[in-house]
């Protein structure tokens, strides 16, 4: 039976239907987007999937499909190429890079491209297509695809959305993988109620007996494919037939195998090799399976396998009807039988170096030094390609066919660290614990201990762990391994400042960096130095950065300055390294890396009072980490949203985002992240006029035993802490906190500290002092400093209407309204108003600008646009397609009250003099 021209009718999905239409219809309007479909084993992944394709192509898209093969699964990009082969004509198009990007993926050129070239070569090519006619991408056995065609898939998944494309990937219900994981919008496929299941069975089975009708119902539990073929089990004189005691999936590959042994020999020799192979050449596969039978096997040999439903051609490609047909002729056909197909595969297919080396592998029982080195050679060729997934299976599959134990940690140690650079936790930690630390060298050693450092970093307050790190690095150290002595001092460092561990633990971490023999002004001698001890080395680092001439082709050289002189205070100079980093790791495609650069400078550049560059760094960057399952940068990125929102005066996005920061398990590894969010709440409070509640707040980021302290940022809230003791009035309070900080800053020479310092200062400060402490903190140099400079006007216009020098007050105010204004600080803006109100000057209201319409990307997209970056360029800088950059453009010319392109440059420059 159909409908409307529709595949045939499945019984009780006409919900899930629904859903895939209203996609299709979507996509064909330029309103793209991705569905994972999840389902056990026989409850209409397939059938939904043909559905789709079918409604589909009756709608005039075209349709790209791959499918999961467990035998291809270590195949970098096999599942990639599958799906793109109709559009490879089209490579042309793509600019010279992404072409390079694309072949290289696919073994054609030499290139190591990374993930983030590889998706955006990819969504442009799809996108230039489906400019002409809409596409449709079907994944089926998406759980089987190897691991870079799933993060390809799902890069592309997540920037659909003015583009005429839809995707529907279908999974296993307990995939647990990347399709898991990435807030794409997720179809179950639950069991049949019980009228759609008798349907199904009266279509396939009609004429079976009540009694039997009876029994399949309550055995299938709703599962489609079982109403299907668990009758299919029932024999002519056994009653009541069914196998017992077997899991439903067993009792399903045993009606697929009872059909498989029915067929002719030659059938068979070909169902067994395709089984081991489903990527098999046509060629090779009729070739090794005449070689079983020990006669020539033709192509029709297929047809009686397709006539008995078990296997079907689809798209040019033959393939079984379902995975449980596939599994179930592989179990068959014994132990000895798939040695030997194996072992006739790897000889059949000479012109593919890895299929070969998997084959062989698949045929050798015990160690073999010879088959491991094929697959150590191929997960190098995977390398080569940006593809660190397969490489990490290759490594591990080697390392389980050496017999050399030293070897064997080698290999293993590789592939972990491969593994940890893919943020892939699990399997890395799995891959050390196989490593045998005894068997490698100091540097072996010092390796696995930097992998597992990075793997299983467990309470980062463990000093215990700080101490093996440094003994570890002299270790390689006088190995001659010195950079990897850096790389764990890095580390240990990062664990101090991180966990604002006492002075005596950094110092462990400098006397080791004193033995590196590393140049004074070389990068990671300043960071460690500042990470480690901050007040020891802080002062002669802070002497260094501005007078450096850094190498800019060493971006992780600069991260480390840039870092360094963030957590210094140097804002100024933190800024400018950072801005070259996310352009030098944006450039390279290094998402992971990005997101934590973009997450830091949000830090720096709210000070600075780039606030829309904030929103846009901060949003990109949780985006960017969630990606690249950079967890921690996930809860940096929304701290630093927290204390921007709370500033602006949203408060209630502010304590949404710092209750999520704080209700994070890992916040205890990131007390920066801690500190930031509880900022946030006491900035939220005294904006609220709640000044007890924001004064008790700020106290905790200053307690030492508090999880929200942290040394360094606890000096940032110095300003806000003075605000709430000042309008509560608890000035005491504070007093001895005050005082350390002073003490601090006599040998600290922070610009972020000192400024602080000298606003609370001047806050704090009696009537008889405070126009002295006013002057001090003014005569500092506040050009880069837009906020210090607001909010010291607010309050030293507040002190002048205070003391009557009502007319003297009114510039300062104006000035302080001005500046919060351009800033975009709402309720600090507000509070100059009520001031100069009160000192008999009506002020209007803030108006809103047209940059404050501009959403965080469409803001990005707007400066690049303005400096002569075309829409391609733009969106190989915000791995966006071209199409997404010119609908952003469609938006911002209205926002900005301009009608086009040429326009921008003059626009943007107005909204910067405003700020």
């Amino acid at each position: 039976m159909r409908v409307d021209g529709q595949p045939p009718v499945m019984h009780g999905r006409d919900r899930e239907l629904a859903v895939v239409a209203d996609l299709l219809s979507d996509a064909r309007a330029a309103r793209g987007a991705a569905l994972v479909v999840r389902g056990h084993a026989g409850m209409g992944k397939t059938m939904l999937l043909s559905a789709t394709r079918r409604i589909a192509a009756d709608a005039g898209m075209m349709v790209l499909q791959t499918n999961g093969a467990e035998a291809e699964a270590a195949l970098p990009f096999a599942g990639l190429h599958q799906l793109l082969v109709p559009l490879l004509g089209d490579l042309p198009a793509l600019t010279p890079r992404l072409q390079r990007t694309l072949r290289g993926a696919f073994g054609e050129e030499d290139a190591r491209p990374d993930l983030f070239s590889v998706g955006l070569a990819v969504l442009e090519l799809l996108g230039d297509r489906a400019a002409r006619t809409p596409l449709l991408i079907l994944a089926e056995d998406a759980h089987w695809l190897d691991p870079e065609t799933l993060d390809v898939l799902v890069f592309v998944a997540r920037r659909l959305t003015v583009e005429p494309i839809a995707a529907v990937m279908a999974v296993r219900a307990q995939h647990t993988g990347v399709l898991a994981r990435t807030g794409l919008s997720q179809l179950y496929l639950g069991e049949l109620d019980d009228e759609s299941a008798l349907r199904v069975l009266g279509d396939h089975a009609p004429e079976l007996p009540p009694v039997l009708r009876g029994r399949i119902l309550a055995e299938a539990a709703g599962n489609p494919l079982a109403l299907v073929e668990l009758p299919r089990l029932v024999t002519a004189d056994a009653g009541t037939g069914l196998p017992e005691l077997l899991p439903l999936n067993e009792r399903l590959e045993t009606a697929f195998t009872d059909r498989f042994a029915q067929l002719p020999a030659a059938t068979r020799a070909v169902m067994a090799v395709f089984s081991a192979d489903a990527g098999c050449p046509l060629p090779a596969l009729l070739s090794v399976a005449g070689a079983l039978t020990g006669t020539e096997v033709t192509a029709a040999a297929i047809q009686p396998a397709i006539d008995a439903g078990l296997l079907q051609v689809q798209a040019q490609r033959l393939r079984f009807r379902h995975p449980l047909v596939r599994s179930g002729v592989y179990r068959s056909v014994g132990d000895i039988a798939r040695l030997t197909i194996h072992s006739a595969l790897a000889g059949a297919l000479p012109g593919d170096p890895d299929r070969q080396a998997w084959h062989r592998s698949a045929a050798t029982l015990g160690a073999d030094e010879t088959v491991s080195g094929e697959l150590e050679a191929t997960a190098g060729r995977a390398l080569e390609r940006g593809a660190l997934g397969a490489a990490v299976t290759g490594l591990d599959r080697a390392a389980e066919l050496t017999g050399d134990p030293a070897r064997r940690s080698s290999l293993l140690l590789r592939a972990a660290d491969l593994a940890a650079q893919l943020h892939d936790r699990r399997i890395a930690a799995q891959l050390i614990a196989k490593t045998d630390p005894e068997q490698g060298d100091a540097a072996g050693r010092g390796r696995l201990a930097l992998v597992r450092d990075i793997v299983e970093p467990g309470d980062v307050r463990d000093t215990a762990r700080i101490e093996m790190l440094c003994d570890l690095a002299l270790d390689a150290h006088v190995a001659g391994a010195t950079d990897l002595a850096a790389a764990l001092c890095w580390r240990a460092a990062s664990r101090c400042w991180w966990a604002c561990l006492p002075p005596e633990i950094g110092a462990q971490v400098t006397t080791v960096l004193g033995k590196l023999d590393l140049a004074d002004d070389d990068p990671r001698t300043l960071a460690i130095g500042a990470y480690a001890q901050p007040d020891v080395f802080g002062p002669d680092v802070l002497r260094q950065l501005p007078t450096l001439i850094p190498d800019r082709t060493d971006i992780d050289g600069m991260r480390y300055l840039g870092e360094a002189a963030l957590i210094l205070g140097d804002f100024v100079t933190g800024s400018s390294f950072m801005a070259t980093v996310a352009a030098g790791y944006r450039a390279q495609g290094r998402g992971a890396l990005l997101a934590r650069t973009l997450s830091s400078a949000g830090f720096v550049r709210l000070w600075l009072g780039y606030w829309p560059a904030v929103r846009a760094d901060t949003e990109e960057a949780e985006a960017l980490a969630e990606e690249t399952g950079e967890h921690f940068w996930v809860v940096a990125a929304r701290a630093s949203r927290a204390l921007h929102e709370a500033m602006s005066g949203n408060s209630d996005a502010a304590i949404r985002l710092a209750d999520a920061v704080l209700a994070s398990p890992l916040v205890a590894g990131v007390r920066f992240a801690a500190e930031a969010a509880q900022h946030a709440r006491g900035v939220a409070a005294n904006a609220a006029g709640r000044h007890d509640e924001a004064l008790d707040t700020l106290l905790r980021v200053f307690d030492p035993a508090d999880p929200t302290h942290h040394l360094d940022m606890s000096g940032w809230a110095l300003p806000d802490l003075a605000d709430a003791a000042v309008r509560s009035g608890r000035q005491r309070d504070i007093e001895e906190i005050v005082s350390r900080a002073r003490e601090r800053a006599a040998r600290f020479p922070s610009p972020m500290l000192h400024r602080s310092l000298a606003y609370t200062t001047a806050v704090l400060a009696a009537d008889e002092d405070a126009g002295t402490a006013f002057e001090h903190a003014f005569a500092m140099d506040l050009t880069d400093w837009p906020v210090h400079r607001a909010r010291l006007h607010l309050a030293y216009g507040t002190w002048l209407r205070r003391r009557k020098h009502i007319l003297d007050s009114r510039g300062p105010l104006r000035m302080a309204r001005d500046g919060f204004d351009a800033l975009g600080a709402h309720a600090w803006g507000q509070l100059a108003r009520e001031e100069l109100r009160a000192a008999g000057e009506d002020s209007a209201g803030r108006t809103v600008t047209s940059g404050d319409r501009l959403t965080a990307q469409e803001l990005q997209t707007a400066i690049l646009a303005a400096a002569g970056l075309s829409n391609r360029e733009i969106g190989q800088r915000l791995f966006l397609s071209h199409r997404t950059v010119s609908s952003h453009l469609y938006r911002i010319y209205p926002k900005l009250g301009i009608s086009g392109r040429a326009q921008l440059r003059t626009a943007l420059d107005a909204l910067r003099q405003r700020q």
